[in-house]
């Protein structure tokens, strides 16, 4: 009986196949990197506010303290977002009369909320608390960046899982002093994995990775 197939059938059988290993591994990665990619995580994107709060100007121009404003930051789960009042608290003197601020003003005569746009909205399968990370250490900045650089609102991280994982797995990386929390110009020092041991034990920080930890 002849022969069906040419001998080269075999060698490209196994290019096909090695091509195809090939070309599924290379969707794969860059299914990966368009879901990290700030099109997926709106990372680095500022958001469109009802009025463009700069942080920029009231932390780093001002001075002003996060707890200012997130008041249930220490205490609550949520930040929580200032009332008019707050807001009112020194632009019923400063910039009084600016057109610009109108809104802020309307609000507080109408005692109807501006509409803010969330920017670190995380899913509601999600559990965060905000006074544990704080209270065990966790900077603003280190989740939030440099909102004291920020004109407009933008998320600096991904807020995905394998971001949330990696400071459960290695706290020590990422922990400081408590009183250094809330400060803007921290900067890590070159001992961090030693003070950040010391800090884990001191603050009695588990490593937490169980799914349950975050998903209830």
């Amino acid at each position: 009986m002849s022969q069906i197939f040419q001998r080269s059938a075999n060698t490209i059988a196994r290019v096909s196949i090695f091509g195809a290993v090939f070309f599924v591994a290379g969707l794969l990665y860059l299914f990966d990197q368009v879901n990290r990619s700030p099109w997926i995580t709106e990372a680095h994107v500022a958001r469109d506010q009802p009025i463009q709060f700069s942080h920029e100007r009231h932390v780093a121009g001002n001075g002003i303290d996060c707890r200012y404003c997130h008041t249930s930051v220490e205490d609550s789960s949520f930040a929580g977002i200032p009332p008019t009042k707050t807001c009112m608290n020194c632009h019923s003197q400063i910039f009084a009369n600016s057109v610009y601020l109108e809104p802020v003003r309307e609000s507080f005569r109408t005692d109807r909320s501006i509409e803010w746009v969330r920017v670190h909205d995380l899913p509601d399968f999600v559990y965060f608390d905000h006074s544990i990370h704080v209270n065990k250490g966790v900077g603003c900045t280190t989740c939030h960046g440099q909102v004291d650089r920020m004109p407009l609102m933008w998320r600096e991280k991904s807020l995905q899982m394998d971001w949330c994982i990696d400071c459960h797995r290695q706290p020590e990386r990422y922990v400081r002093p408590r009183e250094a929390v809330f400060r803007v110009d921290y900067e890590p020092p070159p001992d961090q994995l030693d003070l950040g041991r010391r800090l884990v034990a001191e603050y009695q920080i588990q490593k937490l990775t169980s799914c349950s930890t975050c998903h209830r």
